[in-house]
């Protein structure tokens, strides 16, 4: 399997957003001829006022991104994992990832588990928990013959949510994120890496880039250097700066041989 990863600068303005994704996205099947296609966080709306957060939300599946994500996929025969966007629910939304197989037809729902409330280390505050209800549900799902395990985001951070995929036994794990430049530059690679290499699953992370406009706080920027990452470690590809994309390989032989020459799986005991 290959995969390429689409690093995106969303801002407020979906349907602009979202053809840039496709747009990114078919640059990428014609170039590389990837079997899957990775999508950020937020790929359809980011930033904007808690209210235009929440007018931004869809009903799943028939809002304008999921439908847009299922037609590019079934019109590229490719599967698609469509990063993350907002799904309504009631007075608040969810964050929330769906994958798509080649026939467009949606193969999971993930919503994410862990909510961005912190305060950066230059004193931004982010309360994601102000509109974003948190998921419950660890989700994995196949593509071709591999098992690819779903999280977003802040979920990078909490090794448990990547060990229960671990004992699920998936391939891939999924990262798409918008990770603040303040957290990233120091976290973001690290994290990634040490996720492969405790799971001994590729990682893959595509990311926002850039800055964006959040209400009333201004202008924010996010990290991008999305990347894909060996069961080993290894960075085996990377975006550059600004939009763009990265592919790699998925090699199941080095996969299934680091499994066997250190397996960490059989030696769990808690």
């Amino acid at each position: 399997m290959k995969i390429s990863v689409i690093q995106l600068n969303s801002q407020t303005n979906k349907q602009k957003n979202i053809n840039e994704a496709l747009s990114i996205a078919s640059e990428a099947i014609k170039a590389d001829a990837p079997d899957l296609i990775a999508l950020p966080e937020m790929l359809s709306f980011c930033g904007g006022t808690e209210d235009e957060k929440k007018e931004s939300a869809e009903s799943i599946p028939l809002g304008v991104t999921t439908q847009a994500l299922s037609k590019f996929a079934k019109d590229n025969k490719i599967y698609l994992h469509g990063g993350s966007y907002f799904e309504s629910a009631g007075d608040k939304i969810y964050n929330t990832s769906l994958a798509f197989d080649k026939n467009g037809e949606i193969i999971a729902k993930y919503r994410k588990i862990h909510l961005f409330d912190i305060t950066t280390p230059n004193g931004n505050d982010y309360r994601e928990s102000d509109t974003v209800l948190p998921g419950s549900e660890i989700v994995s799902y196949k593509a071709l013959n591999l098992s690819i395990g779903c999280s977003i985001c802040y979920d990078l951070r909490f090794a448990e949510l990547y060990l229960e995929l671990a004992k699920q036994q998936v391939d891939i794990i999924m990262v798409p994120a918008a990770f603040t430049l303040q957290t990233g530059k120091d976290h973001w690679s690290t994290l990634l890496r040490a996720r492969a290499i405790e799971t001994q699953s590729y990682v893959v992370a595509p990311g926002q880039c850039g800055e964006f406009p959040d209400g009333d706080n201004g202008m924010r920027q996010t990290w991008g250097h999305s990347m894909i990452i060996d069961p080993w470690g290894n960075i085996v590809a990377q975006a550059s700066d600004g939009p763009g994309w990265a592919s790699a390989k998925i090699d199941e032989k080095y996969l299934k041989n680091i499994r066997s020459n250190v397996p960490v799986a059989s030696h769990r005991v808690l």
